[in-house]
């Protein structure tokens, strides 16, 4: 891994830390370090608050542990933490003898050799989602309750005003539909289900993030956000999608424009089978990118 700054070597002592009493994650628990990296605070309901931010912290940790990169470990990982194979309220020593069963090691090695890669794995991995927030273009505006009606005044700046929370709400709605379906595919995938059901919630994810792609360019055509706020940039933030060109990325939202419902969008792309091939075969074919293994040439005991 590379060498650490001062700020990483704070949050790697403070997962250390977090491990004693693993997940949940509780205020006691809650290490400043954790609870102010940019990814958590961009999630809590009330990022003032540090019990949200506590709550945050816990959601995001768990998130990142169910997509651990190192397939060998991250049965192993989640133990360690507390999450399924664990049980809730097991000790660390229970967690670890645990976690060592899973990974293959004899205890021992577990705790002096893997353990401490492990944790300064998770924290990268927050440090990694720290960083996507703070060089993300825009952030999900966050939503508060109402007590009464707020009524739009008759005035061209309130109109204005209005018409942009609209557009706004209607491009992070698009983007979230389409997170949906793309987590749906991976999580099928990873389930092994049958093919047809893979292939048809790809088709559903393509519908939604051709839809979250023209309500992106609708939205930076009409209101210009800060430069690196593009279209594309914005769809991005939906999830990994199989690598398409121009023009088929350009004719999928030309189906989906509109509010077009996913049976009109599979109508208008009727006959365009190797676009279609390309979308459906890029998840079934994908390969992970390689990540570096906890313990390279490491022997299981």
């Amino acid at each position: 891994m590379p060498t650490k700054s001062p700020v990483e070597d704070e949050v790697v002592a403070a997962v250390g830390r977090l491990l004693r009493r693993g997940l949940p994650v509780t205020p006691a628990a809650a290490d400043p370090v954790l609870l102010d990296l940019r990814g958590v605070v961009a999630r809590a309901v009330d990022p003032a608050d540090e019990a949200s931010r506590t709550a945050a912290l816990d959601g995001t940790l768990r998130g990142l542990l169910a997509r651990f990169p190192d397939p060998r470990y991250a049965p192993a990982a989640r133990a360690l933490f507390g999450l399924p194979p664990a049980e809730p309220g097991q000790n660390l020593t229970v967690r670890r003898d645990l976690a060592a069963e899973q990974a293959g090691h004899e205890v021992h090695h577990f705790r002096k050799r893997v353990e401490p890669r492990l944790v300064e794995k998770v924290a990268w991995e927050l440090l990694a989602d720290a960083d996507r927030f703070t060089r993300s273009p825009m952030i999900a505006p966050r939503l508060a309750p109402v007590a009464e009606r707020q009524p739009v005044q008759a005035d061209p700046f309130a109109w204005e005003v209005a018409e942009h929370e609209e557009q706004l709400s209607r491009l992070w709605s698009a983007i979230y539909a389409a997170r949906a379906e793309l987590l749906a595919v991976e999580r099928l995938i990873s389930l092994h289900a049958d093919r047809m059901d893979i292939l048809q919630t790809a088709v559903t994810a393509a519908w939604r993030w051709a839809a979250a792609r023209a309500e992106a360019i609708s939205y930076t055509t009409a209101f210009a956000p800060e430069p690196d706020a593009s279209a594309e940039e914005l769809v991005a933030l939906a999830g990994w999608t199989p690598v398409l060109t121009e023009a088929q990325a350009s004719r999928l939202t030309e189906a989906a424009t509109g509010g077009a419902s996913r049976e009109q969008f599979v109508t208008a792309l009727h006959g365009e089978t190797g676009m279609g091939n390309t979308w459906t075969e890029g998840f079934l074919t994908r390969t992970p990118s390689p990540e570096n293994t906890i313990e390279q040439n490491g022997t299981q005991s």
